[in-house]
């Protein structure tokens, strides 16, 4: 028996390129699996001496808009998938990722790894770290 209910947890970078490759692989060997693509967007403060201040609107609605983007082109590598949607929510990524995992009752993470230069290149991204701490789940680490 295989995986039912797959979550890949995306940011557009390489490393979550290659974790979405092997998750379409994966849901093409087990058709009965559902895929979920999970865009985590963060919308970070910002310090300014010795307040902190939300960032301007423009900003927060550009950084939605990259989001949106990128999901619009993860939406049309999937379309040919038969249970595979896309999710698009603001917060912390790693509480995020290990939140709707659980939620949504997911049985395999799928992230990317995040090299780091040549002595840090076997430490994992921090996001990646997160979620490994932090979820009971089994977890997919894609180089």
């Amino acid at each position: 028996m295989g995986f039912t209910n797959i979550l890949v947890a995306y940011d557009g970078g390489q490393p979550s390129e290659r974790a979405l490759d092997h998750a379409m692989e994966m849901v093409r060997h087990y058709p009965e699996a559902k895929l979920t693509v999970l865009y985590v967007y963060t919308v970070t403060p910002i310090a300014v001496a010795d307040s902190v201040m939300a960032l301007p609107a423009a900003v927060q609605d550009e950084l939605l808009g990259e989001a949106q983007e990128r999901l619009k082109a993860v939406n049309e590598r999937i379309a040919s998938l038969p249970s595979a949607k896309s999710e698009l929510l603001e917060g912390s990524p790693g509480e995020t990722i290990v939140g709707y995992a659980e939620r949504n009752q997911c049985d395999l993470i799928i992230a990317g790894s995040r090299g780091l230069g040549a002595f840090r290149e076997m430490v994992l991204g921090s996001v990646s770290h997160y979620v490994l701490q932090h979820t009971k789940l089994p977890l997919l680490i894609v180089k």
